[in-house]
């Protein structure tokens, strides 16, 4: 059967991170599920970072922190109070700014599932290895991205300002 998604080289990058990605988290959902453990994988980085920072922290900082959008945080760290992981106050000096922390059970579940990030840390390191050093490449990936965006890429291949294009 032919793979589709390949079928369009270049063109189907974004598809084929997504389905990489999909796969990847589906697999960690189905592995936290056999071990009786609640935890979505997109709490995962929020998580770390309250544990590694051991602090307060913004969820505009986070954001920033992680590389992803303020609404992303804002979507996960909202289950991740309904489940009792994380709780948010007001930053004192401005009511706008939502700090997150860990509660009792967040901490608890982090210590938890250390040996099982060991486990898929190790699982990942020999993933990376079969696949020829994918973790670098992301790594060369996002670098290149940081220096100009797909979106610059893609207009000056139709010939349009990124300038004038942001402004429509």
């Amino acid at each position: 059967m032919t793979d589709y998604s390949r079928s369009f080289g270049g063109a189907a990058l974004g598809a084929r991170l997504r389905r990489a990605s999909e796969r990847i988290d589906r697999d960690g959902t189905r592995v936290y599920a056999a071990q009786g453990i609640e935890f979505e994988q997109r709490w995962y980085g929020i998580l770390r970072q309250l544990v590694e920072h051991n602090r307060p922290m913004a969820v505009g900082e986070i954001a920033a922190i992680l590389k992803i959008t303020h609404a992303s945080v804002s979507e996960a760290s909202r289950s991740m109070d309904k489940a009792g992981l994380i709780a948010s106050t007001t930053a004192p000096e401005d009511a706008r700014r939502r700090l997150l922390h860990l509660t009792a059970k967040g901490h608890a579940l982090a210590a938890e599932l250390a040996p099982l990030w060991a486990a898929f840390n190790s699982a990942a390191m020999e993933l990376n290895a079969e696949a020829g050093d994918l973790v670098d490449l992301l790594d060369r990936l996002d670098d290149a991205l940081d220096r100009r965006s797909m979106f610059d890429r893609i207009l000056s291949k139709i010939s349009l300002d990124p300038n004038e294009a942001e402004d429509e």
